[in-house]
């Protein structure tokens, strides 16, 4: 079978990889061009480490592409991790059509926050999906779902890299075997279960410190480590990654005001919410690198009484 392999970054790289250890006939590799100034991408150098060929079109959208992609005979469409806009038009080209990644149980949280929402609105499962795309947003038929908990002390980070991320290498690896066996189900989405989360930027990450210690809690980790949640400090950004929830046992207990500064120690500052507090661990200032918020607040002359946000 005649394989192309379409995406971007870290994850197109391990399935680029994944498919090549096995001996997969792989005819070219289709890439996200890179912006101006910007390093090649991690599945490009991969694909010309092994010899193959990169195409790097801006659109998907244009006849001339369509019949570059048609040349290459190609058998699948293989996209791990693809966020161009790319019509039937060339999915179809394919012998047996295109097949993609997607980090949710479809079709719920479709769209490119996929792993960062269901965090932030408190599910305590998710995980992924092979499909078979068309011209909608994550609508097309499904091939493969698996699922993963989520705990109530995981990130984004640990949900996709330790989990979504090797379960999706896997579970491409199984669909392109469902494919050639001629076995491969095509089972449609049930519209009536279908939401969807616009991208999860700055704008969405904002600690407000008057919320529940749950929300905020989720919003922390469903942002780490990306767009990072933050708050303010006189003026400044402050972003806040890890952050134990110290929930009052009571409502007289929690003292202080949403926002304020109630300690600062070595290892770290504590932060009082609607109802609780929080125990701040890592940060990142403005224009800074990540660091302890310990040895953050020893170096802003960080004082309890101060106020976040």
């Amino acid at each position: 079978m005649r394989i192309v392999v379409h995406g971007q970054q870290a994850f197109g790289k391990a399935v680029l990889e994944a498919l090549m250890k096995r001996g997969e006939n792989i005819v070219a590799v289709y890439v996200a061009p890179e912006k101006e100034g910007q390093k090649a991408d991690p599945l490009k150098e991969a694909a010309l480490a092994a010899g193959l060929t990169v195409h790097q079109p801006a659109s998907y959208k244009k006849p001339e592409v369509w019949e570059e992609f048609r040349a290459l005979k190609p058998d699948l469409q293989v996209m791990a991790f693809v966020t161009l806009f790319v019509p039937e038009e060339f999915l179809n080209i394919p012998t047996h059509g295109s097949i993609q990644y997607h980090p949710s149980l479809l079709p719920a949280y479709r769209g490119g926050s996929a792993i960062n929402w269901p965090i932030i609105k408190g599910e305590t499962e998710t995980g992924l999906s092979i499909f078979w795309p068309d011209n909608g947003l994550d609508t097309g038929d499904v091939l493969i779902q698996k699922t993963t908990p989520i705990s109530p002390t995981d990130t984004l980070g640990t949900v996709y890299f330790d989990r979504l991320f090797p379960m999706g290498v896997e579970a491409m690896l199984e669909a392109v075997d469902l494919v050639k066996a001629g076995q491969a189900p095509r089972i449609k989405q049930d519209e009536s279960r279908a939401s969807y989360e616009g991208l999860c930027r700055a704008d969405n990450a904002r600690i407000d410190w008057g919320k529940p210690w749950v929300q905020i809690d989720r919003l922390i980790r469903g942002c780490n480590p990306a767009p990072g949640a933050w708050t303010t400090l006189d003026g400044m950004t402050l972003k806040v990654f890890d952050a134990g929830p110290l929930p009052a046992t009571t409502p007289k207990g929690i003292g202080g005001k949403p926002g304020e500064v109630i300690a600062v120690e070595p290892d770290g500052i504590t932060v009082v919410c609607a109802d609780g507090r929080f125990k701040v661990t890592r940060v990142q200032p403005d224009g800074g690198k990540k660091i302890d918020a310990g040895e953050w607040a020893k170096s802003a002359g960080l004082a309890a009484g101060a106020r976040l946000g």
